[in-house]
């Protein structure tokens, strides 16, 4: 360091007081954005997926609680697990939900992005990364177009920008949804049900966003939160890869 005369030097967010206080004001971070982080899996999860998890970033000095629903069909887990959340006095009137699944990757600074995009947008009840379903020709999971008047789940293509694509339905790999909305009596239970048989065949998240949109909730995908879909055992092409 070359020598230097020191004077007053109130610091760089000082500088420009009102751009620094609107960044703040932007982020949500002054008011409660507390976090339940819930993962259903079996025993084990992959030790890649693990270390993912393990760096997601949660909002400064915010609370945060994180809890598996172990050894159970997936919609099951869900639904007990959110049940449960609902019934305990303090966690019910938390602000927010990461649901985050065994085989997902997910960026570090992932939810505080999702939950910079609710705060922008109050009028979407769940907005979650972008992820894709496994092996070649995968499709993105932004299920339906809700420009359509006849309710749809067909795959919508993704925003190259990063911006934030509406849907009627997604996954639950990695979704930040306003928990109060489960508070809703009106809302079908179980609210997560994976369908298989005479009834037709469909996945626990989209049951759900069946019974959701009935009700005015809406979703989006922030293609700007990119999440991995991690495939250990190769069932959909070579062991270890990520799609």
């Amino acid at each position: 360091m070359k020598p230097q005369l020191v004077g007053l030097d109130a610091g760089y967010h000082n500088r420009d007081l009102a751009k620094s206080t609107a960044r703040i004001i932007e982020g949500g971070s002054w008011k409660r954005q507390r976090v339940v982080m819930l993962i259903p899996a079996g025993q084990t999860i992959p030790t890649k997926v693990y270390l993912s998890h393990r760096s997601l970033v949660f909002p400064p000095n915010q609370s945060a609680h994180v809890m598996a629903a172990i050894g159970m069909e997936v919609g099951e887990a869900f639904s007990n697990a959110i049940a449960e959340i609902i019934a305990h006095p303090d966690l019910k009137e938390w602000e927010y939900l990461l649901t985050i699944e065994h085989d997902n990757l997910c960026q570090p600074d992932g939810l505080v992005r999702l939950i910079k995009r609710m705060e922008e947008r109050p009028d979407l009840s769940v907005i979650g990364g972008l992820y894709w379903t496994k092996g070649e020709g995968g499709c993105p999971q932004i299920w339906g177009d809700p420009k359509d008047p006849l309710v749809n789940f067909r795959p919508q293509p993704p925003d190259p920008n990063g911006g934030l694509v509406e849907c009627c339905g997604t996954g639950m790999g990695f979704n930040l949804w306003r928990l109060k909305m489960f508070r809703d009596e009106r809302l079908r239970r179980p609210w997560f049900k994976t369908v298989a048989g005479m009834d037709g065949i469909g996945t626990q998240d989209l049951y759900g966003w069946s019974d959701f949109r009935k009700f005015g909730y809406r979703c989006a995908i922030d293609c700007s939160v990119k999440v991995g879909h991690y495939d250990h055992l190769g069932q959909f092409g070579p062991p270890d890869t990520v799609w």
